[in-house]
């Protein structure tokens, strides 16, 4: 009831103001104007699944590394992992966008938001990669040792796979922080969703109605794979079951 209160108030509001007049909205869908948020939205994928397909591998490295009885190694994934996870990722894009070209080290604008993307989903995913291996049954190791599986062989062909399994639900809602996540490529001026809706403001002049729809889009997005996610888990907790 309270957020009914809120969200009429708020409309009441926008309609004081002449901010649901249909002429301020019949503009979105306008080919060019969708072709313009479509392109923006084309970025974000585009962010998103590179971002993805590099940092969760290495968030699986980090986590073996972290499980690793070699102490460099362990200490090296350690000290990675928790720095990574304690800073804004806001901090690690301005880094790359201000800081290292004072040393004479630039990249693309592109791989401005990528990389900083990559080192920060790369910690927090080898905290779910690790949470998953440790979830595993100890049992598992026992029966992969007494079939003769080396310690290795037991964790690539034993463990891991069902970890992966375990922790799927988890890889897909950090796929949705990494989606809005993308949204920081306003900061280094990537052609992704957010970026694209401050140009069309100064197109338009439309403030209010353009991060509506833009908010509209993440919403969908991420409802979307929140669902597969959640899809997936009830998946997992009825093969458990069974």
């Amino acid at each position: 009831l309270a957020i009914a209160a809120m969200l009429a108030a708020g409309l009441w509001q926008f309609a004081s103001n002449g901010q649901l007049d249909p002429g301020k909205w019949v503009v979105y869908l306008r080919a060019d104007y969708l072709a313009f948020l479509g392109k923006g939205l084309l970025g974000t994928l585009q962010v998103t699944a590179i971002a993805a397909v590099v940092a969760f591998p290495f968030g699986l490295l980090l986590a073996l590394g972290r499980l690793s009885r070699l102490r460099p190694l362990s200490w090296i994934s350690t000290v990675w992992i928790e720095f990574f996870r304690g800073i804004p990722m806001l901090l690690v894009v301005y880094a790359f966008l201000l800081a290292l070209p004072a040393y004479g080290v630039t990249f693309p604008r592109f791989w401005m938001l990528v990389f900083p993307m990559i080192l920060v989903s790369s910690a927090t995913t080898a905290e779910v990669f690790r949470a998953g291996i440790k979830a595993v049954d100890r049992g598992q190791h026992e029966a992969a040792a007494a079939i003769g599986l080396s310690s290795r062989d037991a964790l690539f062909s034993v463990i891991l796979p069902q970890a992966v399994r375990l922790v799927l639900p988890s890889l897909i809602l950090a796929l949705v922080t990494l989606l809005k996540d993308s949204t920081l490529g306003y900061v280094v001026s990537v052609n992704e969703l957010q970026f694209q809706g401050k140009n069309m403001v100064s197109i338009t002049r439309y403030l209010v109605q353009t991060y509506l729809v833009v908010s509209v889009i993440y919403i969908v997005i991420n409802f979307l794979l929140t669902r597969v996610a959640l899809a997936l888990d009830a998946r997992m907790k009825g093969r458990a079951a069974a």
